[in-house]
């Protein structure tokens, strides 16, 4: 672990769990509200972590399990005074599941800001995620499941042909089990342009021995721009004090990052953060969270697609408007009281990429101008956030070369649908 360069003393410590922009961006939160080093506590050592300013680190090793990760905590927890509070949080869905697992040994140790396992469970599956909007009337793509534990069986449903036109895209219902299955061609999100590819992607799932669920969805039109990402925190006391909303310039394209945004900007969406509200006050959700919506340009009609039961990779695009996240967990867990609700509609541009090579795929000229104009002003990079030194700045322009280079590749130019 570094030692700390003068940090400040707010009376409380944050421990972050996992590596890279996930847990950076949240101790870039931190030490910007309160002027106070983390601790990030990794499995294995990533460069941006480990120069930083924002955080200390505590690397356990490639091979360290689960049960060593647990007594790492607990005991860098006990090097602490006994009336000391301590926050722990993730931004990874595996470790978020750590905690679910020995959240009655952390519990006396830390201070949790999270769902329990039933509702985190719940909620991981997409198809149980649509099921809940559709009784509380928020709108979602239309959808069908293919449960794979039927496969064969009557009535199975796998092999049936789809209510609409191709292409279509599948994934899987749950990503942790998915994850464990591997076959030739794996991705995170299929575009399936044939039934053909559909009938080979069943079978390939079935020789695999994938036995969940897996969704075939019909293509909402319409590329990255189409896209919206919500952020929101509730607190334990059933209070929703956070609700920021974005839409997507441009997200990434490599087969394991598909989908995920790297260019945003924030502003008013009333109707997605009121949907947002609704949403986690109906399932009594604790904690940050992360929606993802895609917006029918043929109707206008807002798609929820699915829940993060965590604040997002990206968080720091709502940070970055001037509303620290680190203010609502801290009122929430640590001073026992709920903020004022903030909705935040202030314009800023989030993005990791180069500004030109976003520009280079906005194909709308108005928003594509409208980008242009405040990336002058209201442009926010966290490796660029102030108190960093020369190496995260130079890591910026390696890492936005790195980016233009993998778009070359696997996305030299905009589509209609984002594939």
């Amino acid at each position: 672990m570094r030692t700390p360069s003068s940090p400040a003393d707010p009376g409380f410590d944050v421990v972050v769990l996992g590596a890279g922009l996930n847990s950076l961006n949240l101790t870039i939160a931190f030490h910007q509200q309160y002027g106070m080093r983390c601790t990030t506590v990794m499995r294995v050592p990533v460069a941006m972590n480990e120069h930083t300013v924002t955080s200390d680190q505590l690397i356990l090793g490639a091979d360290a399990t689960d049960e060593q990760m647990r007594d790492a905590l607990i005991e860098l927890a006990e090097q602490r005074p006994t009336d000391r509070p301590a926050l722990l949080l993730t931004n990874a869905d595996s470790l978020i599941a750590f905690i679910d697992q020995f959240r009655v040994e952390l519990e006396q140790h830390y201070l949790l800001a999270q769902v329990d396992g039933a509702l985190l469970s719940r909620l991981a599956d997409k198809a149980e995620f649509a099921e809940i909007c559709h009784e509380l009337g928020i709108g979602t793509v239309p959808t069908v499941t293919v449960d794979f534990s039927r496969a064969g069986g009557a009535g199975w449903n796998g092999e049936e042909e789809l209510p609409w036109s191709y292409p279509v895209v599948g994934k899987a219902a749950n990503t942790a089990e998915y994850h464990h299955v591997s076959f030739p061609g794996k991705r995170k999100v299929f575009f399936l342009e044939t039934p053909q590819e559909r009938e080979d992607l069943v079978r390939r799932l079935r020789e695999a021995g994938f036995t969940g669920r897996f969704l075939f969805q019909e293509l909402i039109p319409g590329d990255d721009t189409a896209e919206r990402s919500i952020t929101a925190y509730r607190s334990s006391r059933g209070k929703v004090t956070l609700l920021c909303a974005a839409q997507v310039l441009l997200g990434e394209h490599t087969p394991e990052a598909l989908g995920r945004p790297a260019a945003m900007v924030t502003g008013d969406f009333p109707s997605l953060t009121a949907a947002a509200e609704k949403f986690l006050d109906a399932v009594d959700y604790v904690g940050f969270a992360n929606f993802d919506v895609k917006v029918d340009p043929r109707t206008g009609a807002e798609c929820f697609f699915e829940i993060n039961p965590r604040i997002g990779r990206n968080n720091y695009y709502v940070t970055s408007t001037g509303e620290s996240v680190a203010r609502h967990v801290v009122a929430d867990r640590v001073l026992g009281d709920d903020l004022d609700q903030v909705v935040v509609t202030r314009e800023v541009l989030y993005s990791i990429l180069p500004v030109r090579l976003v520009l280079r795929y906005l194909t709308d000229p108005a928003l594509r101008e409208r980008i242009r104009v405040l990336a002058r002003t209201g442009l926010r990079n966290p490796f660029r956030y102030r108190a960093e030194g020369a190496w995260m700045r130079a890591y910026s322009v390696i890492s936005g070369l790195n980016f233009v280079r993998k778009y070359r590749a696997v996305y030299p130019r905009p589509t209609d649908t984002g594939f």
